[in-house]
């Protein structure tokens, strides 16, 4: 059973490496840090990066996948449409049912 995404997406530091996978998946460490580091101004080391990683994958939202010696972190949205479709929105058009 994957953590709770909710614990995951708590971290805005968490939320803004999600931010940077969405606009470009498959990124190794070294991607992500640069990243955070040029367009956020997050400075922030390697191993906080690694261990906030850790977490998301955890919890289903970033999946790994080696190549060689690298390795690449890739966007999973299958958790966040679980949360969608746990609470569904009423259709307002429908009819309400009454209770007895």
């Amino acid at each position: 059973m994957a953590d709770d995404p909710f614990k995951a997406l708590a971290d805005p530091t968490r939320r803004t490496i999600l931010d940077e996978l969405t606009e470009r998946s498959g990124q190794t460490l070294f991607e992500i840090c640069a990243r955070l580091s040029a367009k956020h101004r997050l400075g922030i080391s390697r191993q906080a990066v690694s261990q906030h990683l850790a977490v998301l994958e955890a919890a289903g939202l970033v999946e790994t996948r080696r190549e060689g010696r690298c390795k690449f972190h890739d966007l999973n949205t299958a958790p966040l449409r679980q949360i969608a479709e746990r609470w569904p929105v009423p259709d307002p058009s429908a009819p309400e049912e009454s209770a007895p």
